[in-house]
């Protein structure tokens, strides 16, 4: 299941983080929440788009922010390349 990938995986969370990491071309897939705002979203998946990184979309920030194991919701995860 993809929110086990998410679990079992070394990863970023935050949109700022997820940035940097797709950027520096450290990450190998992000995921971001239907339900984010737009505009924190959007910024996301063009540097996603230049940089040749795969996004998935989750239904919920909560159901994200669970995945990563954290109590809050969360807008963006970036799985890292090993």
């Amino acid at each position: 299941m993809l929110l086990e990938e998410i679990e079992n995986s070394k990863k970023v969370v935050g949109s700022k983080q997820v940035k940097k990491a797709v950027a520096k071309g450290a990450a190998k897939r992000v995921y971001l929440a239907k339900d984010a705002e737009p505009h924190i979203v959007k910024p996301i998946i063009e540097v996603c788009e230049q940089c040749g990184v795969d996004v998935e979309m989750i239904e919920t920030m909560f159901e994200l922010g669970r995945a990563c194991g954290i109590e809050v919701g969360s807008a963006a995860v970036a799985l890292l390349k090993d």
